[in-house]
């Protein structure tokens, strides 16, 4: 179901953006010196807004937390010496009243606070009244229900320039990314949110610089409205996450080098293919459906059978067998492991829950 949101376009932000909009900088204000150095650096690379962590959530205590009110200041005369927007995190609605004070052109709200409906809606209220846009970073966990909360919060308490941001998310799984990518949630976010405006932070998502252009094209080839990627002019003694940041002139070279994608192109046997072959994707799904539908069709009368007989719903020894060979194929025709396993999983769960709606005597 689609998620109704009053908010404007991201054209209509004022950021002089005409493609996806690049917000660059360094992970934390460290010091005058660093954040004047790091936002004349990029001044010129391509970049939209200047962000800078001024009040950061560290897991531990006793790590560098921000500089607080004084990086806000440095953050000014960034702005005054570049002409770039500035733009940092807030957590609580003293941050808000701060940034407000010193004309912080845009905040966002962090993974780790998004998980907290509380501090979201102190938030929510402390931005009453005001035109500030806002971007919420998906919470720490592959949640899309607590994600749109929290853009519902804040768009309730009337913030109409407000964007999402994708940072990626925990997993327990092993995985080259600090945060794992999991863009099926992105592309839930954006069907549901249609016109919402939606950042991708591959600095954060990836972890290791390495990583981040392979990232953020990829962003870019799914559509993302722009990009945050961290910068600092001398990322090896930056005060935090030292192996994601750029220094000015690797990310000029990283901007450069990312092709922005089209939604759509005006050449007449281009569309006409892609409609072909649309058209025939419907049919794919249609014939998916029908085979689903009679799929369950004969698990409930399955089902049925057991029950008369009085043999357990759940054959572990028959799902073992059916999943290693579905999977097994589906590997052979060019598909994930991984990918094939989800699917005869949703599959299986769906067909036990229709037998047992047989068995209780429900349509």
């Amino acid at each position: 179901m689609s998620v109704q949101l009053d908010i404007t376009g991201l054209d209509s932000w004022g950021f002089n953006n005409d493609g996806p909009l690049i917000i660059a900088g360094p992970c934390s204000a460290e010091s005058r010196e660093q954040l004047l150095e790091t936002a004349k650096g990029i001044a010129d690379k391509g970049v939209h807004i200047l962000r800078a962590g001024i009040w950061k959530p560290r897991t531990r205590p006793n790590c560098f937390e921000g500089m607080g009110e004084e990086g806000l200041k440095w953050l000014v005369e960034a702005k005054e010496a570049t002409g770039l927007p500035i733009s940092c995190e807030t957590a609580n609605p003293e941050h808000v009243e701060l940034c407000l004070k010193y004309g912080v052109d845009m905040i966002w709200v962090g993974a780790r606070t998004t998980v907290n409906p509380f501090a979201v809606q102190a938030l929510a209220d402390s931005l009453k009244g005001t035109d500030i846009p806002v971007l919420v970073k998906n919470p720490i966990n592959p949640d899309v229900e607590l994600w749109i909360g929290a853009l519902e919060r804040l768009n309730k308490a009337g913030v109409k320039k407000l964007g999402a941001i994708h940072r990626g998310f925990s997993s327990a799984r092993p995985s080259e990314y600090r945060n794992a990518p999991n863009w099926r949630i992105f592309i839930e976010l954006r069907r549901r949110c249609e016109t919402l405006p939606i950042i991708c932070d591959p600095s954060h998502l990836c972890g290791k610089r390495e990583l981040i252009p392979g990232v953020a094209q990829k962003a870019l080839d799914l559509l993302f409205d722009g990009l945050m990627i961290e910068s600092h002019i001398n990322p090896d003694v930056a005060l935090s996450d030292s192996k994601q940041q750029f220094t000015p002139e690797d990310l000029g070279k990283v901007l450069a080098g990312l092709k922005p994608k089209h939604a759509s192109v005006e050449d007449e046997e281009f569309v006409h293919s892609m409609e072909s072959s649309r058209a025939r994707l419907e049919e794919i799904d249609d014939a998916i459906v029908e085979l689903l539908a009679e799929r369950m069709a004969i698990g409930r009368k399955i089902g049925q059978m057991k029950c008369e007989r009085g043999i357990a719903l759940l054959q572990p020894t028959q799902w073992k067998k059916t999943v290693e060979k579905r999977t097994r194929e589906g590997v052979a025709r060019g598909m994930d492991e991984h990918f094939m396993l989800r699917v005869f999983q949703y599959i299986h769960e769906e067909s036990l829950r229709q037998q047992e709606c047989v068995l209780a005597g429900e349509e």
